[in-house]
């Protein structure tokens, strides 16, 4: 049911702002922020039930607790990202949309490279 009221949040969204483009362009950027704003807002509960789904299984795999925080903070990165580049896309400047996606995705590889190293060690021992 959450997911109708989403969609009909951001369509009703969606169709104020395509309004308020032909009249009053400044304020269709501020909707569209307002909108993803609450949607974002909304999206929070989703995301402390998955918190709490991947600590469990943190707990019963014995998984490393660094690894986790790299997890989140990815999962983190990706998703202001987006949400900042949609921004910028809808507000007309796409050069600055890609290159926050470009940072972001540098930024979750660079955050990857540990865990990458430790797999390429694990995968080492293993065969020697």
């Amino acid at each position: 049911m959450d997911i109708v009221r989403i969609s009909l949040l951001g369509l009703g969204g969606v169709m104020l702002g395509v309004m308020l483009k032909g009249t009053k362009s400044e304020y269709a950027g501020f909707v569209t922020l307002g909108v993803g704003l609450l949607i974002l807002a909304l999206a929070v509960g989703k995301l402390e039930y998955l918190f709490d789904s991947v600590k469990k299984i943190r707990e019963s795999l014995d998984m490393d607790a660094q690894y986790f925080s790299t997890l989140v903070k990815m999962l983190g990165i990706t998703y202001i990202g987006q949400f900042s580049a949609g921004i910028c896309r809808d507000a007309g400047y796409q050069a600055t949309g890609a290159q926050i996606e470009l940072f972001c995705k540098l930024s979750v590889m660079v955050l990857s490279m540990p865990i990458l190293l430790a797999l390429m060690d694990t995968i080492q021992e293993f065969l020697s």
